[in-house]
Parts: structure tokens; C-alpha cells; sequence
């Protein structure tokens, strides 16, 4: 058995005992293939992971194609079914053309470090993680703005030199919910000569017609100054990545943009997966309103602000007040996330609820239910 020097040893022990103290420490906890409970805490929106026709398609792509797609894609790791996934993903939010990688976090680091490299970026204080991480490895020049603030953006564009600048926002932000002014930050995109990235992850399934996403409801699909990324492991089902930019873009990224170039290539069943669900979705248009119906139910009766997405921010006193608030829903077979510093941008502890389309009412009610009455007695 192979045993840490105590230096390391020490240093780890303190470091564990410190997030302990702050109500901070993680652990995982792996489900069960057969786990029962009701899942208001994944990003399943559309409720279509376990949909016959997606799982169905998932295993005949693995069967055909294998488990895997062997390589990188720009050796041989490019499969028919990543250019007809591509293709379609394409169509459906209305976008001149999709690249697919392994990862929505790839996605976002693709885009960033390939267009930002030693460049300018003005990012919302609120992103993903996976754009602030694409912003240090880009080596770019990095202003960060006031959530949500256009003023702050103009700004800090009428501020800038000649280099080429990223506006880097979410369409509809993952922790808090909100939605960012879209509208406004195009206008300003254009006047600039910048380009708006925005990462449309929590919106495509839930927002715009059929559930297009924000971008397509505001009608900016196909703005020349807007690249587009999105996620294909939330309302689409399966896992992955995809940006949605004009040709020249995505041909740059193929190019030039590590996070594609040396990684391997979404595995078929994802691929399959995530086609299956895209498909369903412009099937079954219905299912986005169901969702949205559901978080204006949910909002009322939690007494928060009804988010502009499916993801329900219900604040905490304290980290350990969230942790005890999540221990007691999850004892009423109800999952739903805690958001704990570092993970939420404004440092308050938060349940955070996820909208889920694909349960039947009498199980909503009774998630509804609990959850009223559980977060109320905690907050």
C-alpha cells in the first residue's frame, strides 16, 4: 500500500479539515441503476435520459459503432454520425453550422482559448467555470463586469484598443437562473467589432420556439457577431458538447483549439443519444412549456423569484443550513443540489432546483409538497 510523505499528508489533512469547519466538504455518492428517487437535482430537463427512443438509439449506435470513437477526430475519430449530429443540431437552433466535441466544459474552452488567444475578453462575473478556465489558459487580457450590467460592458468595450474582444455571457445562468440581456450585448457586439460568445446550456430545451433556446426566442440566430455553444447533456440527454458559429469560426477551432484537436471524439452512444432526444424534441414541441408551467408552480409556491430558466435558486442562511436542508428532502426520496462557496458566483449557500418535464403530476405534486415545506422550516 502506497502511503503520502507526511508533508503532503499533513497539508491535505488541514486542507479537509478547513472546508469541514466551513461546511464545505464534498463527497461523492454513487446511485444505483435502480435508484427511485425523484431527481430535481441533474439537468435532465426535458425528462428524456431513460426515454425508450434514446436509450434505444444509444445502444444500437454502441452495437454498430462501438464503444468508443477510437481516436481524435482529426485522425479518425470523425464518425458519420458527429457530422449528422452536427448537421441537425445545425437546422434546429437555425445557426449557419455546429462543430461536436466530448464535453460542454470542452466546448467552451475550445471557443475561448482559439478565438481569445492573447487577446480581449469582458466576461459577466457569473459564467461557468469552464469559461474562466478557457480565459486563463487563452492568456488574454481579462476584464470582468458586474452581472448582467450592459453599462459595464460598453464601458469596458469603448475602453478597449484594436485587440480582437470576446464577450463571454450565459443566455441563462446556471446557478441563479436569470437571463442576460442578450439584445443589448448584440447591439453592442456589432458597434464594437466583438464577438458575443454565449453559452445557451440552460436554455436550449427550456426557452424559445420548440425550445430553440434564448438566442432563437430574441431572434439572434444567425447574428454575425454571435458564436453560440451549448451542451448536449441536459435537455438533449446524453453528454457532449457543440458550438454553433459561422464556417470560418469552426474551421478555425478545427485548426487551432486544443480541447478539440487532442481529444477523443464523442463516443457514438452519446452521439445517437443526444440525436434521439433532438428529434423527440421537435416531435414533441409541448414538452418546454411543460417545464416552464412547472417553474412558475414551483417558484409560487417556494415564494422565490420564477427564474427565466428551470433552475429554482432558494437561498440559505449558511452553508450548513443548506447541507441540512438537502439532508431532509433527501429523506423524503427527493435529490435536489447544494450550492455551496466557491460554487455559487455571489457566495450565498443555495438549494438549487432543477425543473423536471418528464414526471407524472402525481409525483410533481409531491415533490412540490415536501419541498415547500422542508426549504420554508430551513430558511
Amino acid at each position: 500500500m502506497t502511503t503520502l510523505t507526511a508533508t503532503w499528508h499533513d497539508w491535505l489533512l488541514e486542507e479537509r479539515r478547513r472546508r469541514e469547519l466551513a461546511g464545505l466538504q464534498r463527497a461523492l455518492r454513487p446511485l444505483g441503476a435502480e435508484d427511485s428517487d425523484i431527481d430535481l437535482a441533474g439537468n435532465d430537463y426535458l425528462g428524456l435520459s431513460r426515454h425508450p427512443a434514446v436509450t434505444e438509439a444509444a445502444a444500437d449506435a454502441a452495437r454498430r459503432w462501438g464503444a468508443g470513437a477510437r481516436a481524435s477526430r482529426l485522425v479518425t475519430g470523425t464518425l458519420a454520425l458527429h457530422q449528422e449530429l452536427e448537421d441537425e443540431l445545425a437546422v434546429f437552433l437555425d445557426q449557419p453550422a455546429a462543430l461536436v466535441l466530448s464535453t460542454g466544459y470542452h466546448a467552451n474552452l475550445a471557443v475561448v482559448t482559439a478565438l481569445a488567444s492573447r487577446g480581449r475578453v469582458i466576461s459577466d462575473a457569473h459564467v461557468h467555470a469552464s469559461l474562466i478556465d478557457g480565459c486563463r489558459l487563452a492568456r488574454a487580457t481579462v476584464q470582468v463586469t458586474a452581472h448582467n450590467d450592459v453599462d459595464a460592458v460598453a464601458d469596458a468595450l469603448a475602453a478597449s484598443t484594436d485587440e480582437r474582444t470576446l464577450i463571454l455571457v450565459e443566455s441563462i445562468y446556471s446557478v441563479l437562473g436569470d437571463a442576460a440581456p442578450l439584445r443589448e450585448l448584440a447591439t453592442l457586439a456589432v458597434e464594437h467589432d466583438a464577438l458575443l460568445v454565449v453559452d445557451e446550456a440552460h436554455a436550449i430545451g427550456v426557452r424559445g420556439p420548440g425550445g430553440r433556446g434564448l438566442v432563437h426566442e430574441l431572434g439572434l440566430n444567425g447574428h454575425p457577431n454571435l458564436v453560440l455553444t451549448a451542451t448536449l447533456s441536459k435537455s438533449f440527454a446524453a453528454q457532449g458538447g457543440a458550438v454553433l458559429a459561422p464556417l470560418p469560426i469552426l474551421d478555425h477551432l478545427v485548426n487551432v483549439a486544443r480541447p478539440f484537436i487532442f481529444d477523443t471524439g464523442l463516443a457514438p452512444a452519446a452521439c445517437a443519444g443526444a440525436q434521439a432526444a433532438l428529434r423527440l424534441l421537435r416531435a414533441e414541441p409541448e414538452r418546454p412549456a411543460t417545464i416552464r408551467r412547472r417553474t412558475r408552480e414551483l417558484a409560487r409556491r417556494l415564494d422565490v423569484a420564477a427564474p427565466d430558466g428551470a433552475v429554482l435558486s432558494v437561498p440559505m442562511p449558511s452553508p450548513q443550513a443548506a447541507l441540512a436542508a438537502q439532508a431532509a428532502i433527501g429523506a423524503e426520496g427527493i435529490r435536489v443540489a447544494c450550492f455551496r462557496p466557491p460554487s455559487v458566483p455571489d457566495g450565498v449557500s443555495r438549494l438549487r432546483i432543477t425543473v423536471n418535464a418528464g414526471l407524472d403530476d402525481a409525483t410533481w405534486e409531491h415533490a412540490v409538497t415536501a419541498l415547500a415545506e422542508i426549504a420554508g422550516r430551513f430558511r
